[in-house]
């Protein structure tokens, strides 16, 4: 019999697999960033509140909870959104490849949110991520755009962990999600109906294949990549989930060249860049569960 430790590091790989195929998933959807995130988020949302109302889940929070899930909600919109746009505009490579430098604006965002000292470590950790991003942009430069979006999607996904990591040592993760989702709609919604072509006829004509890939998405890559997350995390330790999804840019791209060999098959320098960034952001991982160890 496998002990449940071994059956969830298992299901924990299994669901760094997912995440990397939401990349795989951005290219197959023929939709633009903006509609694909507001129908991901529209159906997530919804499956988010059948799961609250089957586990019973309180959802009353006060106005200013309410304001910062909120707040929250529009950040991780827009990650998704420049995050699938860097797939739109260069390739799943380069957006994994770019979305691997959150480690380096975690450590400057960190400090400044929770009020501690900038650690020497991480700013080294950081040049060896800008010399990485240096070396793809030296062969890469004609998917500027999309390493521009990559980097963007990148930052506000850290700033999106770090005021999660905030929100769950006082709320039903649950609960923040269902808001932060709901939150995001109303902010696309928002931003669609001001825009030349927003919610016009077209927007709701969707092909077979992008509606089947559009719930695989919201189902198995948002709402049970969550929940399944939140449930491995009662037998896996935090430095071990956090480890294990760094290896997320290294499942996506390996899928996207055995996928998409043509378009996803880059250069010898992207792949040295995507090689010291993503060893960066592990190492950085292991440091820092050294430093806890000392603490402790």
């Amino acid at each position: 019999m496998l002990s449940d430790k071994f059956k969830n590091q298992i299901h924990l790989h299994f669901l760094v697999f997912i995440a990397g195929f939401t990349a795989i998933l951005g290219e197959l959807i023929s939709l633009d960033a903006t509609p694909l995130v507001w129908y991901r988020m529209v159906i997530a949302g919804l499956l988010m509140f059948i799961f609250i109302k089957i586990k019973k889940i309180n959802l009353k929070v006060s106005i200013k909870a309410l304001v910062q899930f909120s707040f929250a909600g529009i950040v991780i919109a827009l990650h998704w959104i420049t995050f699938f746009a860097s797939i739109k505009a260069s390739n799943i490579s380069i957006a994994l490849a770019m979305f691997s430098t959150g480690a380096f604006f975690a450590s400057l965002i960190e400090p400044i949110l929770y009020k501690r000292k900038i650690i020497m470590y991480e700013l080294f950790f950081g040049l060896i991520v800008t010399l990485g991003i240096f070396l793809i942009m030296q062969t890469e430069l004609k998917f500027l755009l999309g390493i521009l979006l990559g980097i963007s999607s990148a930052l506000f996904s850290t700033l999106f962990a770090v005021l999660n990591g905030k929100f769950v040592a006082e709320h039903n993760a649950s609960t923040i999600s269902f808001y932060e989702f709901i939150s995001g709609v109303v902010f696309i919604s928002i931003c669609l109906f001001f825009s030349s072509d927003g919610f016009d006829r077209e927007f709701f004509n969707l092909s077979l294949s992008d509606l089947g890939f559009i719930f695989i998405l919201a189902s198995i890559c948002t709402a049970y990549a969550f929940i399944a997350s939140v449930y491995v995390m009662k037998y896996l330790t935090p430095y071990t989930l956090v480890l294990t999804y760094n290896l997320e840019p290294i499942y996506g791209i390996l899928i996207a060249l055995f996928l998409f060999p043509e378009s996803e098959t880059m250069s010898t320098s992207f792949y040295l860049g995507a090689s010291l960034i993503i060893s960066t952001v592990v190492l950085n991982a292991i440091f820092k569960q050294k430093s806890n160890k000392i603490k402790s």
